[in-house]
């Protein structure tokens, strides 16, 4: 997997750049909020793998910055370790009653916290909550969502796959398509936010494959939107050279060089308008035979 993402939501500034040089020393990607409501924005903008949430912060509490996480669709699932100056029993359970998955207590033993966050993140992927690359909800909790939705009315269920992934990382490794990976489900956030619900739901099924669980109010413009932003802004993730020439070369099997396109996406939708459903299996297949006209 790529880099784990670690917030840490910290007032302190002293403690908050120890923890970050601590962790940035294991090859975590760190990210810091001071305030609750910068936790809050920052969640939203880049999901982590995890947070390490501070209880006592200058603006509104770890627990109430842990009720929103826990009550959003979307950072329902994102593993929480509470840092807290008392060892009152009260406190931990009131942690645990709200979803956080573990706490600490101040003055900690940083190799103690560091156990703990490659603990709760490691669960977290073993019972395929998450996926390690993207950080996004995957296996159990995207199937969770699908039973959720199939005897509602109203949503859109969008397939997303990347075109010419496998083609991409053939040529530029494993690492320049984690990267790829990563950037679809920033961007997938983004237009989300952009022109979706607080509501709507992101999750990587595997590989080059993603869904969003919006409106179907909301999702034609949001296909839209995916498919232009995509094409462009993935560019950088090409050399100038293939950027310039508009493709990639790779081989046949045969040894023999061929020309490949660069990513885009390729986006199918279903809703309980357009198709029925009597079982979630139907709507991921409707969905992919969708994709797959999407020319």
């Amino acid at each position: 997997m790529g880099k784990a993402r670690l917030l840490i939501v910290e007032d302190d500034i002293d403690i908050a750049n120890m923890l970050k040089i601590f962790f940035t020393g294991f090859q975590y990607e760190i990210d810091v909020a001071l305030r609750g409501a910068e936790a809050l924005e920052k969640t939203r903008q880049n999901l982590p793998h995890l947070i390490v949430l501070d209880i006592m912060l200058p603006d509104i509490d770890g627990f109430e910055v842990c009720r929103i996480l826990r009550t959003n669709i979307r950072t329902s699932h994102v593993p929480i370790i509470f840092l807290t100056q008392k060892d009152e029993r009260s406190d931990k359970l009131q942690g645990l009653e709200l979803g956080a998955d573990d706490y600490i207590t101040k003055p900690f033993d940083i190799e103690e916290l560091k156990l703990r966050v490659q603990r709760a993140i490691t669960r977290a992927e073993q019972q395929s909550l998450t996926d390690p690359r993207s950080g996004l909800p995957a296996g159990r909790l995207i199937e969770e969502q699908l039973r959720r939705i199939i005897r509602q009315e109203g949503w859109s269920l969008m397939d997303l796959r990347i075109r010419y992934f496998d083609a991409f990382k053939e040529v530029y490794g494993f690492v320049a398509g984690d990267d790829v990976l990563r950037f679809t489900a920033m961007l997938l956030g983004e237009v989300v936010d952009e022109v979706g619900t607080p509501d709507d739901f992101i999750g990587h099924a595997g590989s080059d494959n993603f869904i969003v669980i919006t409106t179907e109010r909301a999702s034609p413009q949001m296909r839209r939107r995916l498919k232009e932003r995509f094409a462009e802004e993935v560019l950088p993730h090409y050399s100038f050279i293939d950027r310039d020439r508009g493709f990639i070369v790779t081989k046949n099997p045969d040894g023999k060089e061929a020309e490949t396109d660069l990513m885009t996406l390729a986006i199918g939708d279903v809703s309980p308008s357009r198709f029925e459903f009597t079982d979630i299996r139907e709507i991921t297949e409707l969905a992919a035979e969708e994709r797959r006209k999407d020319g």
